[in-house]
């Protein structure tokens, strides 16, 4: 069914209205609009106004709730269908509500398709009172058996060293004086990856990392940095010498230092699961160095599993990585604006 002219001229001016400064009007013409045009007004354009006009709010009023409302209405916009835009302005509001430390609060059980706390707490307890009404229907209760590890794990939880990453960036649609700079969290996995996670500890405590740069971004893939030498992608090299010189096995140590490179862990156990670490490399085998790719919320690359290493998982700050993936790039996928890795800090 084709859309009304006027639903039309009406998402029109509520655009208007919010670009103009008058948001709280936007928001009131959409609910006029909805009782207009029932459900012709169901549509993610709707949706996204709304949300945009409640950003708005926030901004000004910084109340957790004008926040989480236009959260919310992004949502229920890209559940109708809205696009990577809408997604991307999203992004903005949580990496704003990240920096002013304001969660969605709530007991939400799922967050953008994924699991929160409390979801994962949840299913938690059902998955325990559906092993203990079990062994109680076999007739024995054995808790020892139910709270067991099992040592073939496939999914490990991060092991070891956390590192923060500190990174400063132009958000998608905004210019250099709007640069902002946010943490992101890294649990390593050293148990999984022991080699990988030795090099990045090492690199980062070299102070290798610090101020380089994320030279390739692709959105809803990656955000890719670490070359420490040549800043675009082309260098950069393990922080010692781990038995190999440029994924050639070797008895002796490599010639250069620019040749040293580690073994694939990539049977690991670990995949690309969203807000993952893993290390960039040739199309050779045991060719990674210092270059690294971190996976946003919105990513799923599992045609890279068993073949790049996984060897650490985003434990807050993942919407900062979600928001770096949207920016503004050009040729070769490098950000219009640098996108900087500050420091890197392992504790």
């Amino acid at each position: 069914m084709p859309t009304p002219k006027a639903l039309k001229d009406a998402w029109e001016q509520a655009r208007s209205l919010t670009e103009d400064g008058d948001p709280e009007e936007a928001i009131k013409m959409m609910r006029t609009v909805w009782d207009e045009h029932g459900k012709n007004a169901d549509d993610h354009r709707t949706w996204t106004i709304v949300a945009n006009a409640e950003a708005k709010i926030a901004g000004e009023s910084t109340r957790p709730s004008d926040y989480r409302k236009s959260i919310k209405h992004y949502e229920k916009a890209l559940d109708k269908g809205a696009g990577k835009e809408v997604r991307r302005q999203m992004n903005k509001v949580r990496a704003e509500m990240d920096e002013r430390g304001i969660g969605m609060g709530t007991f939400r059980f799922v967050d953008d398709g994924s699991p929160t706390v409390y979801g994962v707490f949840a299913l938690f307890v059902v998955g325990m009172l559906l092993l203990v009404s079990l062994r109680y229907v076999d007739g024995g209760l054995d808790l020892s058996s139910i709270f067991a590890t099992d040592e073939d794990d496939s999914n490990p939880s991060p092991s070891g060293d956390v590192a923060q990453l500190s990174i400063s960036y132009v958000p998608a649609g905004l210019s250099e004086s709007d640069r902002v700079t946010v943490a992101v969290m890294i649990g390593l996995h050293a148990d999984a990856a022991p080699v990988h996670v030795d090099n990045f500890v090492k690199l980062a405590q070299n102070g290798d990392y610090d101020n380089t740069i994320f030279h390739r971004i692709i959105d809803n893939f990656m955000i890719q940095g670490g070359d420490f030498t040549n800043m675009d992608g082309t260098g950069g090299h393990a922080a010692e010498f781990y038995g190999y010189c440029n994924g050639q096995p070797s008895a002796t140590a490599c010639s250069s230092a620019d040749a040293y490179t580690i073994p694939d862990e990539a049977n690991n156990g670990l995949v690309h699961d969203p807000c993952t670490l893993s290390m960039a490399k040739t199309s050779s085998p045991n060719t990674g160095g210092s270059q690294f790719f971190v996976i946003p919320e919105d990513s799923n690359p599992t045609h890279l599993d068993g073949v790049h290493t996984v060897f650490g998982t985003v434990t807050s700050g993942c919407s900062f990585v979600t928001a770096i993936s949207g920016v503004d790039t050009g040729s070769n996928d490098r950000p219009v604006y640098d996108v900087r890795l500050e420091s890197v800090t392992i504790s």
